[in-house]
Formats: C-alpha cells, structure tokens, sequence
C-alpha cells in the first residue's frame, strides 16, 4: 500500500505510544510507526500485553496495528524512511552535575538528534513532542544543521498536555493543541503539515500555533498551575483539620467561582506521575539560572508542600495508631499514582510506603494495574510487603486501611466484610477522601481524611 505520508515517533512510551496510536487511526492514509530502543516494549507493543496500560489504547492498537500503524526496533530504517520525526524520548531530571536535581537530563534527547542526522537521506520535520526546557528546540536545530549532507531539519514543537489514563479520550477531544514554529516561510510550511494531521479530528479553533518558545514555555507552566492547585488545596486542607471545617465543602465553595472553577480542588496525599514535579523543578532551575530568585522560590514551594503532604499523612497514621506501627499490618489500597493507569512515577504510595517501613510496619499492597511496577519501586527496600491483588485479602487481618489511589472500585468494596476480617480497633485512613466516612464510622472504623475532622470511637 503507498502511503501519503510516513510519520515516525523515536519513543514507545506514555507519550509517543497514546498519540502514535491515535493519529494512525485517524489518518489511514498515513504510515506510523513507534521504535524505542527497548527490545522488550516493543515486543510488547507487538502482542497482546502493551507495555502501558490506557482504557481504549488496546482496542485501537489492535485494530490497525499491521495495517498503518507498526512497532520496530530499527531506528535506522525508520528515521530513513520517515517525514515527519515526533520525538518522544524520556527527558528526566539530572541527578549529576551542575542542575542535578532541578534541570532536565537531555542526554537522550542530544543523542536521538545525532541520530536523526547519522540516518537522514532528505529533508524532515522534526517534532519536539518530549517536554523540554525552553529554548531548548534551538539547541536541536544547531545539531541538526551541523550535518554536512546539505540537508535541512525544520523543528517544530508540539508539546503533550495528556493526562495519564484518560489519553486517549485527551487526544480525540483536545481542550487544544499547541504548535510553535519559527516565524519564517520555511517554519509556517512545517507547522501547517502539523496542523493538517490534527485538522483530521480537530476543529481549527482549538488548533493554536505560537512561536516555539511559548510553546515549549507553556507545557512547563501548564504543569505548574495545576500542581499549585493541588498543593494549595492540600495547604487549606490542613487549615481546615485543625479548624474543623470540612476542605470538601471549600472546595465545593470556591468551585462554583467561575474564576477558579471546581478542577484539580480535590485534597489528597500528594500529586505524582512523570511530570510534575520534573517540570516545576526545571521551572526553578530556569528561574534560577535567569537570576529570578523570588519566582524560583515561589515554585520551589509547591513542591515542598507536596513532599509534606506526604509526610504528614504517615505521622497521623502513626499518631492515631497509639504512636506506633510496628509490627501491625497496614493494607495499602492502590500504588499507582492516581486512577485508571498502572503508572507509579513518583507516585505519593511509594514514599508513604518507605515510610511506613522504617517504621516497622507489615504492608500488604494491592492495585488493579501497579503491582509490578510497585515491587520495582521497593525493591530492596528493608521490610514486610505483600503484594496482593484482591484488596479483601490485603486487609485480611490488617490493623489499618490507608487509600492511596482514587480507584473507583474502591469505593464499592464490601466494607462490613472488609472490617469483619480486620484486627481491631480498626483504621481507615482515606488520602484521597472518596469513601463514605460516617458509613464506616458506623460499621465500627475509626476513619481518618483529609482536611476534615476524623471519626473515632475513643473517647
């Protein structure tokens, strides 16, 4: 079959794999194809277990894998053959040198630049889909223009605004896509043939292009509101524990303010996932390296409440369990680091659960998608864990129940069995505030949530 166009994204993960998938689907008459240098996940893409887990990523891989959507290993080959390049390559925090901590650790991204140009036999678009520090696509072109075949690489950045488990509905019902291009004949040609790929979908309006910098800029400020967001309702939730108002109804309140709204306003044990706190901590670095100590420091908090957040909650665990854990069992409904994902990346559980360990708690973890990445995250680390995925067995015995992922499951289980089981007294202790608390408080728990007075049965 010919094809109009080959589109290529060097990366098979939470980013590349979602989009590649989509656009491959609504555009047939386009070539797509994802490699990674991960032999593994691309095996994996090629059978019926995919290395991630996206409610309706499966269904649509299935049904056009073969047909205009493949999965390879041959970087090579593919770059050769390709138009437009997304890259879609891991771009962690550095955790070395100068920045280690705070900046973005490029070396997979500068080495996927050499080797668009080792392989390129004509002119190509090149897509920064990674997030990436500002001004950093300039760094990519300079590499990308130093080649000696006279051929010329067009960057353009498309930054992702996806959240995790809801990707695929994200990428068919865009609250927008943004393209920053350069202001010149050559830039806008680049930025129209990614605009057509969306248009396929998309209406134009919701289609905004920029220059590149804004674009870049804006995936990292983006993050950083809603990660504020969540770090100032967890900062009111603690206000509203020792002023026993109820951080629900706050919420609720300042919600209905049309200019808040009522999105990212639910408190919990803290925000995870691959982006935000990476890209606040780029933010400060940038601030930083720029002089602006003020806004560095601001930014800089977000973060640090968040970290908090996290530590506070396994100090009211210990506190309400008669100042000690050791030895009692604590069952830890859900790891990944929020609903309908089997992601763990900075995932508040896996702190909580070090935590718990050190004090000599006995864990038994349960999650419908994470388990396998949740023994990773803790292994090697000194303790008792049990890795269990039926959450009535988990509690079986277990002197606590602490929610740490908003699993909708979660809150349908039967809870009078559940407590049945259990050692007494018996402790829920809700870090995301979805169950039903003066249910449980009847049932006989002693319930702990967030931002809110707790429920107990001690006088």
């Amino acid at each position: 079959m010919e094809f109009e166009k080959n589109i290529l994204s060097i990366g098979a993960g939470y980013v590349g794999g979602p989009t590649m998938s989509v656009i491959a689907r609504q555009c047939p008459e386009y070539r797509v194809e994802l490699v990674d240098i991960d032999h593994e996940k691309i095996a994996r893409w090629n059978s019926d277990d995919l290395p991630i887990y996206e409610p309706g990523l499966a269904e649509i891989v299935q049904s056009i894998r073969g047909r205009n959507l493949f999965f390879s290993t041959d970087i090579g080959a593919a770059i050769d053959r390709a138009d437009i390049i997304f890259v879609s390559v891991n771009t962690p925090t550095k955790t070395y040198g100068y920045g280690a901590g705070m900046a973005s650790d490029l070396q997979y991204w500068e080495q996927t630049a050499h080797t668009i140009v080792q392989h390129s036999r004509g002119d190509k678009i090149i897509v920064e889909k990674s997030t990436l520090p500002v001004r950093t696509a300039e760094a990519m072109e300079r590499i990308l223009s130093a080649n000696d075949k006279g051929l010329r690489f067009e960057v353009v950045s498309n930054p992702e605004f996806l959240a995790e488990g809801s990707a695929i509905n994200d990428l068919m019902k865009a609250d927008r896509v943004l393209i920053g291009h350069h202001q010149s004949k050559t830039g806008r040609k680049a930025a129209r043939e990614i605009v057509d790929i969306y248009r396929h979908w998309l209406p134009a309006r919701r289609i905004i292009t920029t220059n590149v910098w804004s674009s870049e800029l804006s995936k990292l400020i983006a993050n950083a509101f809603l990660a504020q967001r969540i770090s100032s309702i967890n900062a009111t939730a603690q206000i509203c524990e020792r002023s026993d108002a109820d951080v629900q109804e706050v919420a609720r309140a300042i919600g209905t303010d049309r200019r808040i709204g009522p999105r990212f306003l639910n408190a919990s044990v803290g925000f995870g996932g691959s982006c935000f706190k990476k890209d606040i901590l780029n933010l400060v670095y940038i601030a930083r390296s720029f002089g602006l100590e003020e806004v560095a420091d601001y930014w800089n908090m977000v973060v640090r409440l968040n970290e908090a957040q996290k530590a506070r909650f396994v100090r009211k665990m210990v506190s309400a369990m008669f100042n000690t854990v050791a030895g009692k069992k604590i069952a830890l409904l859900g790891f990944a680091f929020k609903a309908h994902t089997g992601d763990t990346r900075e995932s508040p559980a896996i702190d909580i659960a070090r935590q718990l360990l050190e004090e000599r708690a006995v864990l038994a973890i349960s999650d419908p998608r994470a388990l396998d990445n949740a023994r990773r995250d803790l292994e090697g680390i000194p303790g008792k864990v049990e890795f269990q995925p039926d959450p009535y067995r988990a509690a079986d015995g277990a002197s606590a129940l602490a929610i740490l992922t908003e699993w909708p499951e979660y809150r349908d289980l039967d809870y009078s069995r559940i407590y049945r089981r259990m050692n007494k007294p018996a402790f829920v202790f809700d870090g995301r505030n979805i169950l039903n608390h003066p249910v449980l408080f009847k049932l006989g728990f002693n319930v702990y949530p967030l931002g809110k007075k707790g429920l107990s049965h001690f006088r």
